[in-house]
C-alpha cells in the first residue's frame, strides 16, 4: 500500500512564493512510472486540478497557474514539488497530491493573505 503524504504549506503575503511536496511512502514501485498530478480546493469550492507531471517529464498545468507554478520530481526520493510564485489570494486552498491508483494525499493548506 502506498500513502502520498503533503508538506510545505503555510501563510504567505500576496506576491510570495511557496514550495509544496509530496512524497509517496510504503510498497512505491517504480515511482518515475507514475503520472503525479496536483489539485486544489478552496473553501466552498470544488476540488480542480492544478498541475500533473507524466513518467516522461511531459507536464501541464491549469491556466490560472500557468507562468507562477512550477511542477518538477525526485524520482529517486520518490517524491514530486510544486514551486509556487507570485502567490495571490485565490490560490489559497489546500493542496492535494494524486496518483490514480493510490489516491489523493490528506492535503497540505496554502493561505495567501496580507
Amino acid at each position: 500500500q502506498v500513502q502520498l503524504v503533503e508538506s510545505g504549506g503555510g501563510l504567505v503575503q500576496p506576491g510570495g512564493s511557496l514550495r509544496v511536496s509530496c512524497v509517496a511512502s510504503g510498497s512505491v514501485f517504480m515511482f518515475r512510472f507514475h503520472t503525479i498530478s496536483w489539485y486544489r480546493q478552496a473553501p466552498g469550492k470544488q476540488r480542480e486540478f492544478v498541475a500533473l507531471i507524466r513518467t516522461g517529464g511531459s507536464i501541464n498545468y491549469t491556466d490560472s497557474v500557468k507562468g507562477r507554478f512550477t511542477i518538477s520530481r525526485d524520482n529517486a526520493q520518490n517524491t514530486v514539488y510544486l514551486q509556487m510564485n507570485s502567490l495571490k489570494p485565490e490560490d489559497t486552498a489546500v493542496y492535494y497530491c494524486y496518483e490514480p491508483t493510490w489516491g489523493f494525499g490528506q492535503g497540505t493548506q496554502v493561505t495567501v493573505s496580507s
